[in-house]
């Protein structure tokens, strides 16, 4: 694929782009996880960092290595005008279901911004309630969008961070290798140990 064509895969490439002003892409992390946190970041970058990243060969945080999630990290925290993580936590996902906590979590993000965006590029096909900025969803942005890319490698960073910190509570669920997905060494820990209490209790695996 020549580098033409790779620019112009981009979304705020494209020519039939017509983002308005400053462009918050959002992205969550979590979602499926058995244990911790839901986590969301919400990532404004300057036009002038979207070559930059795109040289750096920027991609959907689960096309990356962790090695290399973290050096584009570093990359995207120095280049961003703002970025932001939201969460929502454990007891909150099994009260409201992971649906609602993700969007709370995205949420959360932007309303965190101090810089203020004219537009959230949101990953997937929901719409984050009582959103105080004009919004767009997109289905598989963090394919398609730099901005939901880069928000889905800072939200993956920080929570393989703090579920790394948290795994050292629970050694016997291999939280640092399976990073609270249901990984069979997770599983079986789970039905000869039970959950802990930052497991999500309304995830079936978790209800023994």
């Amino acid at each position: 694929m020549s580098a033409l064509k790779i620019e112009s895969s981009w979304l705020e490439l494209s020519a039939m782009s017509v983002l308005p002003g400053l462009v918050a892409g959002v992205d969550e992390v979590g979602r499926g996880a058995l244990f911790g946190p839901v986590v969301a970041a919400a990532v404004i970058l300057p036009a002038s960092a979207l070559s930059e990243l795109i040289a750096d060969d920027i991609k959907d945080s689960k096309k990356l290595s962790s090695f290399r999630r973290t050096q584009l990290a570093q990359r995207i925290s120095v280049l961003a005008i703002d970025w932001k993580i939201g969460f929502a936590s454990t007891a909150e996902i099994d009260q409201m279901n992971i649906l609602q906590a993700t969007l709370l979590a995205m949420k959360r993000a932007v309303h965190k911004l101090k810089v203020q965006p004219a537009i959230c590029l949101v990953d997937g096909n929901q719409l984050v309630k009582d959103l105080l900025v004009p919004q767009q969803t997109i289905v598989k942005g963090d394919e398609r969008s730099l901005t939901i890319a880069a928000a889905s490698i800072m939200a993956k960073v920080w929570r393989d961070e703090l579920v790394l910190r948290l795994a050292s509570k629970y050694p016997m669920y291999d939280i640092a290798h399976n990073k609270g997905y249901g990984s069979q060494k997770h599983l079986l820990a789970l039905r000869e140990y039970g959950p802990s209490p930052l497991h999500r209790k309304s995830f079936r695996p978790c209800q023994i």
